[in-house]
């Protein structure tokens, strides 16, 4: 072998890959060599030396000529040194690859990348290298390899990614507590003065060794006296905590990382076990406030996300589906701050005239349920999105003041399933909605908020080969806690919008442990405005597309996949400016036999001008997003008037380019015009995605971006927020406006592809506080 590997200076033939293969004739050896342009001379010449002496006593380079048995243009089979019987069968079907590179010239991961992005393919995050050999890995099909080898000189070797299991939920229990323990070890956990994840479920397994720790004492409670938090019986809340408290715990088992954990765990058993005799039915908005009294009792002061995945399907009709029930109005409560008095053990109260204290609730979408046993009416070779699109979020994740979570496929990738699954098909495509995912599609537009607001990671199912019925094959879900049950283990997957929704509630849990002092309407502010669409979502928003189009789609995947680091960092080139303020909607003036509109907030904000001119006639963005909450009105009278849902809405408006301030004020505010003066036409400028169609949807959280020129967002430095009618106007006995409410408002820049530091120029205005003037 050392003769197919000269050692000489320059370019010369390169020995890359060697493998041992049992043939007919024995096992024999196939090297692979990299013959240089202009190279082939070298055996050629060992060739013609070994014909000239081959009559004599010594042979010359008889070792190599006479242990050459064929000789033949490589192809990728060459270069995979694994197992034969690993080689991926199909040529169509992408797989992940680890390629070993040559070093060269230093710029082999450079052009390997150039390659994997003009042919649309994934590449590994990093890269190792190792003297003369840098390893990456890239996902493609044998196809796309093929080519890439004839296209590149520096591919040197191919092998199958060495990686912990595929289903590490598999193993024997002692080989998964291997996998706890060192897990456990690199991990150090929240103290009891941080913040919290409250699981609103059927319990949380408290002995789990890697829960154990984030559940202090006090931590859990059950909604009914009844109902013993321990043992627990049903494995949803398990599974769900794992997720609240570390995300996809198989992320973490492909790392030596240490995890520092910042936030805890609560559970609250809000149902009796599901393997108890059928519970009977019950009115469940009361039974989640005294779920959600238990904690509070402990503390309430404590920064808490209430995490809910438990559904009830409601009307499926577009004429119910988004309505208001009970369950979903008391959610809306008691996240608007209402108090909750339980004194009288059959009579839960929501008192509105207690001192307001607002949470913040997470609730899963629903799913479609797809498994058996299913509706037999589903048709699983129906378009997935369509189904979806027609399946309305379940009860009661239509509330407004609660962030819905929707569920989108991470994966569609069949490496690693078991035997028993081969030839299932992953219905998703990776980055697409979740097949079991609901939506607000269905919903009556003009009375209904947008639901869900984001999504997350909820895993895939697969359709059977003769596409009859679906299953979930490990590979496809989310790795999380098990409830701990003899012989079975510690881990298992799950998937679905509960998983997402337990993951969005970690985050919010970050949010909060960054920021404690922000109010729960912030953090769901950040929540979605941190959110972005996948790959596969983003060519659903294309601006070009009629705002009807935009803006269903966006009751399918919401604003996409909120993430943490974006929530609570600003960079240079994305600047962010998060504000709380408060608003009085309404007055009785004298007079009037109804309250009028009380006030407008307008915020000039510390902004970037002479940075954002110095890039004209770059394309910048600025996303805006306010949140606030609602006192709901349940009561099913009409919804219009006096019988409106919502105490109150909240609007947003930005600067136009060509205005000033006088010309900004008096286009919102009426009170600004002289006796007589009309104001100019209201109507959304140019370059918002969504534009009146988001600004003036019903919910009470709105978002937008705006997409323009560097040198016209420079002189949109303000926005206005005002409020619009609800019940509190027609209700002057229980208008509530004269406390205030609170909102807050969440604003970014971002300029991806220039060097110019925004946040610099802001960090130093803010050093003074941002003005706000509220106009009567």
């Amino acid at each position: 072998l050392k003769s197919l590997d000269p050692r000489s200076r320059g370019e010369h033939p390169e020995l890359v890959a060697v493998r041992k293969v049992t043939s007919t004739e024995g096992e024999i050896f196939e090297a692979t060599v990299y013959i240089p342009d202009g190279q082939k001379e070298y055996f050629v010449k060992k060739l013609n030396q070994y014909v000239e002496t081959s009559t004599g006593d010594k042979r010359k380079n008889a070792n190599l000529i006479e242990g050459i048995n064929r000789i033949g243009r490589a192809t990728v089979r060459e270069l995979w040194t694994d197992p034969d019987e690993e080689f991926p069968d199909a040529d169509d079907v992408a797989h992940w690859w680890e390629l070993w590179l040559r070093n060269k010239d230093g710029k082999e991961h450079e052009r390997l990348e150039s390659f994997a992005e003009r042919n649309g393919l994934k590449t590994s995050a990093n890269y190792l290298g190792f003297g003369n050999r840098t390893v990456v890995l890239i996902r493609a099909t044998v196809e796309q390899l093929t080519t890439a080898f004839e296209t590149l000189d520096d591919i040197a070797e191919l092998r199958r990614p060495h990686e912990i299991p595929t289903a590490l939920s598999a193993l024997a229990p002692y080989e998964q507590k291997e996998w706890l323990d060192d897990l456990f070890h690199r991990t150090t956990y929240a103290d009891e003065f941080t913040p919290t994840v409250c699981i609103l479920d059927r319990g949380v397994d408290s002995s789990h060794p890697l829960l154990a720790p984030a559940l202090k004492k006090g931590a859990l409670h059950s909604a009914s006296q009844e109902w013993k938090h321990d043992p627990v019986r049903s494995p949803h809340g398990t599974e769900m905590a794992g997720l609240a408290l570390f995300g996809d715990l198989q992320t973490l088992f492909r790392t030596l990382h240490p995890v520092i954990l910042k936030h805890q765990l609560e559970s609250v058993k809000l149902l009796p076990d599901a393997n108890d005799d059928e519970h009977e039915p019950d009115v469940y908005g009361a039974v989640t406030a005294r779920a959600v009294d238990q904690p509070e009792i402990t503390n309430i002061e404590r920064k808490r996300v209430f995490m809910m995945a438990v559904t009830a399907q409601q009307g499926e009709e577009s004429t119910t589906a988004g309505r208001p029930t009970g369950w979903s109005a008391a959610i809306d409560a008691l996240a608007y701050g209402r108090a909750i008095d339980d004194t009288k053990s059959q009579l839960t109260y929501l008192d509105r005239h207690e001192r307001r204290h607002p949470r913040l609730f997470v609730v899963s979408a629903g799913n479609i349920r797809l498994q058996e046993p299913r509706d037999p009416s589903i048709d699983l070779t129906d378009d997935h999105l369509e189904r979806s699109d027609g399946a309305p979020v379940e009860d009661p994740a239509q509330a407004w003041n609660a962030i819905t979570v929707g569920a989108y496929s991470e994966t569609d990738d069949m490496d690693g399933a078991p035997k028993e699954f081969k030839g299932y098909v992953p219905i998703a495509e990776r980055g697409e909605l979740s097949p079991t995912s609901r939506t607000s599609v269905s919903f009556e537009k003009h009375h209904w908020p947008f639901k869900p607001e984001v999504v997350a990671a909820g895993g895939n199912l697969a359709l059977s080969p003769n596409r009859t019925s679906v299953d979930t094959p490990p590979n496809l879900g989310i790795l999380t806690t098990r409830l701990s049950t003899h012989g079975q283990g510690y881990l298992t997957e799950t998937r679905d919008t509960s998983a997402a929704t337990a993951q969005v509630a970690s985050i919010a849990a970050g949010i909060y442990a960054a920021y404690p002092d922000l109010n729960p309407e912030t953090v769901r502010a950040l929540l979605v405005h941190s959110a972005q669409w996948t790959e596969t979502m983003e060519p659903n928003f294309d601006s070009k597309l009629k705002k009807a189009e935009l803006t269903e789609k966006l009751r399918r995947y919401g604003m996409g996949v909120p993430s943490l680091e974006r929530a609570i960092y600003s960079a240079t080139d994305a600047l962010t400016l998060v504000h709380e303020s408060t608003i009085h909607p309404f007055e009785k003036k004298a007079g009037k036999t109804e309250p009028t509109i009380r006030e407008m907030n307008l915020h000039e904000l510390p902004w970037p001008t002479d940075q954002l001119y110095e890039l004209a006639g770059s394309e910048v963005s600025m996303r805006v997003t306010l949140s606030y909450f609602i006192e709901p009105n349940p009561s099913r009278r009409g919804w219009k008037g006096r019988y409106a849902y919502p105490s109150f809405g909240l609007r947003f408006a930005t600067k136009k380019r060509d205005e000033d301030i006088e010309q900004f004020r008096k286009r919102i505010n009426k009170r600004a015009r002289l006796e007589g003066e009309v104001g100019p036409e209201q109507k959304t400028e140019e370059g918002w995605l969504f534009g009146l169609s988001q600004h003036k949807a019903p919910g009470s959280l709105h978002t937008d971006i705006w997409t323009g020129d560097a040198a016209d967002l420079a002189n949109k430095g303000a926005i206005a927020i005002y409020p619009v009618g609800g019940w509190w106007k027609f209700n002057k006995d229980a208008d509530q406006s004269d406390l205030g409410v609170n909102y807050s408002l969440v604003v970014s820049i971002e300029s991806p592809e220039t060097e110019v530091d925004l946040w610099t120029p802001v960090s130093q205005l803010i050093s003074a506080p941002i003005e706000v003037t509220t106009e009567i």
